[in-house]
């Protein structure tokens, strides 16, 4: 017996001895964790449950050159509810309250939301989602809804703040304006992202349950700080012009692709630019900015750059007389065509550029360089043709102008440089030269952006740039500038003159994907341009007008295509812009310009108490007819407005809102 209590007693001292031993062990570990690991622990823990959030600062502003909004960073936000912090009488005596409100603003009856509201407090649902994508007043006003404004620890009231990139003139000029997003940073938001971007703040939260995240404060622990604004040198007007005019001759012409460029002559600042593509629907859109990087053959556009370039040679004057035949010569074993049946004859030089006579060229520039084309070749490059602007904006397209031993150079090459072909370059590209042309032999870079500003002050000035001071003798560009007036008075774009206002340019016509002759006249492609200046004499602006693949069987030659749109851009520009008081001090009277506004001028001096009809008005004059009467505008689409939501005749509201459809 004695030896079995001794047994008991031996076991009980070991279990003893391990349990004091493993208690021993647990209190050094929890020394050790506090004291010695503790800075460790806390911190993973707080990796765990706590985290900055980025805020994201505002972008800059994109300006017109007249301060109009063509881009803008938006906030919005996200509202959410902790449904437990709120106290319990509080939240009884307001939940009906704010539930009214939420129903008022977002919808659905205040039953669904104070049932919400009720289900997820019992569930202690501390991140309830509310409702998100708020603008900045709607956000205002919730946050003065009854418990909501007890703040974010008594009324559970939680926001999360996203900007958004908006663009308040809609597609006009989208892809030139830019973004800074996937699709690679084209444009002048991609150009000046450094500037645009402003810097980053950030916010506490802690993690609450289920992958959620609250905020720790009401306030930020870091503010952001907003980018710089870019003020551009787009000018709204004319880039409305410009835009719908080409719009318009698209769709006639149903064209696959076309663009616009307006230029200040003496400044190089690009005033309009509009590029548009045909979508699988059929309808235009800002696709690609083929002004700036689609290097392509100018065609007969680029006889101006060949008479030049032999003009400065000496190799031949505006009097040489060249024999066009009667419209087919055999050069090299290959035939060359005039547009003209039966040809021209015997011409002088000039002649053959106002006549845009391919052969002319090929035969002038053909007999005098074909044994020396280096020559030629070199005046060219001379003059900066082989070289790109050096563009801001990123994706500008190489021009390419072939030398001998060139892989595209042939016997045939010389010629077909000559009138436009074997060569290739950008829209932009021909509108600087013939810029320079306009201004006397100086060649400017084309600029987009006018200045960098911030907080009202400027950053910084962006000055005219010279490529070239003169990029040839001033009595070639007087010649030059002679023919290519007499090109509209009395050459191939005269259907586009006018006796009230001078203009002067060079119509173009190239062939396109014409590398199998036999499925090319089975289904024939042309590109159509039209590049110039006006006023003829002391030019104030240069254009370009390029249209891709028009419907042939409505026409193709660019004195049709193209030139309608130069000349339709000169005419408003005329009608709205001082530069009409430098023309004889009389405006000319555009009928379809002096239409259009006195419909909007005898609509607008009217006092309304009903709803006007504002159908077919031009968008602009619409929207600022209504709004003048007291009516908030909301619009769809780009043009003509062609259907509106209050019917016209019904009582005028001061503050309804009106939604135009345009096209």
């Amino acid at each position: 017996m004695a030896v079995t209590q001794k047994n008991i007693l031996n076991k009980l001292y070991v279990v003893f001895v391990f349990i004091t031993l493993f208690l021993i062990a647990i209190i050094f570990r929890l020394t050790t964790i506090q004291f010695a690991d503790g800075e460790k622990y806390r911190n993973l823990s707080e990796q765990l449950t706590l985290r900055n959030d980025t805020i994201f600062a505002n972008r800059g502003n994109v300006f017109s050159a007249d301060g109009s909004l063509l881009a803008t960073s938006m906030s919005q936000y996200e509202i959410r509810m902790d449904a437990v912090t709120v106290d319990a009488k509080v939240f009884e005596n307001e939940i009906r309250n704010l539930s009214v409100e939420l129903s008022t603003m977002l919808g659905n009856k205040a039953s669904y939301w104070e049932s919400k509201i009720r289900k997820a407090r019992n569930n202690r649902n501390r991140y309830l989602f509310i409702t998100k994508k708020l603008g900045y007043n709607d956000y205002m006003k919730i946050k003065s809804f009854p418990i909501f404004k007890l703040g974010m620890y008594k009324g559970g009231f939680i926001a999360e703040q996203s900007t958004v990139r908006a663009h308040p003139l809609g597609k006009v000029a989208e892809r030139t304006i830019g973004y800074d997003d996937y699709r690679g940073g084209p444009g002048i938001e991609g150009a000046y992202r450094s500037y645009l971007k402003g810097k980053h703040g950030w916010r506490m939260k802690q993690k609450i349950a289920q992958g959620q995240w609250k905020p720790i404060n009401d306030t930020n622990e870091k503010e952001p700080i907003d980018g710089k604004d870019i003020v551009t040198t787009i000018d709204i007007n004319i880039q409305d012009i410009a835009h719908h005019s080409l719009l318009k001759q698209l769709e006639y012409y149903q064209a696959e692709h076309g663009c616009v460029v307006v230029m200040e002559t003496k400044t190089g600042e690009i005033k309009a630019i509009s590029n548009l593509g045909r979508s699988s629907q059929g309808k235009y859109y800002e696709k690609r900015n083929y002004a700036i990087y689609e290097s392509h053959e100018p065609g007969s556009a680029f006889k101006v750059m060949s008479m030049v370039a032999a003009l400065e040679l000496g190799a031949i004057d505006t009097s040489t007389v060249v024999d066009t035949g009667e419209g087919r010569f055999k050069m090299h074993g290959r035939y060359i065509n005039d547009s003209k049946r039966g040809g021209y004859g015997k011409i002088s030089a000039a002649r053959a550029l106002e006549v845009s006579s391919n052969i002319g060229f090929a035969r002038l520039i053909d007999e005098n360089f074909y044994e020396q084309p280096d020559k030629f070749i070199n005046s060219l490059k001379k003059m900066h043709l082989n070289n790109q602007i050096g563009l801001s904006i990123k994706g500008e397209g190489k021009p390419n102008i072939p030398s001998p031993g060139d892989e595209i150079w042939s016997k045939n090459a010389l010629a077909s440089i000559a009138y436009g072909y074997n060569l290739t370059l950008t829209p932009l590209q021909t509108l600087t030269f013939y810029n320079a042309i306009a201004n006397n032999g100086e060649m400017i870079k084309p600029k987009f952006v006018k200045e960098i500003r911030a907080w009202n002050k400027n950053v910084q000035v962006f000055e005219k740039e010279v490529i070239d001071p003169q990029i040839c003798s001033k009595e070639t560009i007087s010649k030059v500038q002679e023919i290519l007036k007499n090109v509209v008075v009395r050459g191939t774009g005269q259907k586009l003159y006018d006796e009230h206002f001078s203009m002067a340019g060079k119509t173009g016509t190239a062939r396109t994907e014409y590398g199998n002759s036999v499925e090319w006249q089975k289904d024939k492609k042309y590109i159509s341009s039209f590049t110039g200046y006006f006023p003829a004499e002391n030019p104030k602006y240069s254009c370009i007008v390029v249209i891709h693949k028009p419907d042939i069987k409505t026409g193709f030659y660019g004195a049709d295509v193209s030139g309608p749109v130069f000349k339709d851009i000169a005419q408003k520009i005329y009608t709205s812009n001082y530069i009409i008081n430098k023309i004889d001090n009389v405006a000319p009277n555009f009928a379809s310009v002096k239409n259009s506004y006195d419909t909007y001028y005898s609509k607008s001096n009217k006092e309304f108490t009903s709803i006007p009809n504002v159908k077919g008005m031009a968008a602009m004059d619409a929207i600022s007819l209504l709004e003048n009467i007291g009516l908030t505008v909301n619009f769809q689409g780009e043009g003509k407005v062609n259907e509106q939501s209050i019917n016209a005749g019904e009582k005028l509201v001061k503050g309804a809102t009106i939604v135009l459809k345009l096209i």
